[in-house]
């Protein structure tokens, strides 16, 4: 059985029942115990022993862990990888009870006061054979399948491994998001941007981008014929106008000057 198991069977063997238990184990050896149904906080087996003419009902019950227990148990399993590694591979992992304990539960109960019992057959002392038997078999399935254990304490197993998934996703993308964060963080830190230098309006070379003789350019210019030249010899200026480039705002005012006689010309 699991490591949690003896602790379990010694919570009820310590009621000094022991003939009693003697039999409910070898009654539970025996398949006297027929059928044995785990819910939350419930489990229920019909128990005939080899002396009864009917079988009887015996009950074992325990306090559900709520939305909120099993929120705190989950979100500390997913920080373990080998806990739900085990888990999704059907085993109980060593160690899960201290995950329980962490969150201030126990996943079995180890004291009889969490423990509620009846059984129909209705002999006293309690616990009866029956409800014995029952205990026996409970632990036996808790074994064969630790998901009985989560199931008992309100957590189904499909419920549970889909929630599990769920965390380790949402905490794989969140760490995915962070590493992103911090990589985005050092790049700007290590490259800070360019800012674009301030132009002064009053200073020419830093407005055209260097120095430019305009009576002698324009002269050149209106000589070859185009007196818009002068605007293809002009690096483009860092302005606009509604969203056009300042040179082609300029040159119908160039053009125009071309044609006002005695402008740009020497005799």
């Amino acid at each position: 059985m699991t490591d949690f198991a003896p602790a379990f069977l010694g919570m009820f063997e310590s009621l000094r029942m022991g003939p009693t238990f003697a039999r409910g184990r070898r009654d539970e050896r025996a398949g006297h115990v027929r059928s044995l149904t785990v819910s939350s906080s419930l489990a229920v087996a019909l128990v005939r022993g080899p002396d009864d003419a009917v079988a009887f009902r015996s009950r074992v019950a325990v306090r559900a862990f709520g939305a909120a227990d099993w929120a705190r148990v989950e979100s500390a399993l997913v920080q373990e990888a080998r806990f739900v590694a085990g888990l999704l591979d059907g085993r109980m992992p060593a160690g899960i009870e201290a995950v329980f304990a962490g969150a201030g539960l126990t996943l079995l109960p180890l004291s009889l006061d969490e423990v509620a019992m009846d059984c129909t057959c209705e002999r006293w002392p309690m616990p009866c054979v029956h409800l014995a038997a029952t205990v026996y078999a409970l632990a036996r399935a808790f074994e064969a399948d630790p998901f009985e254990v989560f199931t008992w304490r309100g957590r189904h197993r499909d419920e549970l491994l889909m929630r599990l998934r769920r965390l380790r996703e949402e905490a794989a993308v969140n760490a995915a998001e962070m590493a992103d964060s911090a990589k985005t963080a050092n790049q700007s830190e290590t490259s800070p941007p360019e800012e674009s230098p301030l132009i002064d309006p009053d200073d020419p070379d830093a407005f055209w981008g260097r120095s430019l003789d305009l009576g002698e350019s324009a002269d050149q210019s209106m000589s070859g014929g185009r007196s818009d030249a002068l605007l293809d010899q002009l690096d483009p200026p860092r302005l606009g106008h509604h969203g056009r480039p300042l040179t082609e705002v300029l040159r119908p005012a160039f053009r125009q000057l071309a044609d006002t006689p005695g402008v740009g010309r020497t005799d």
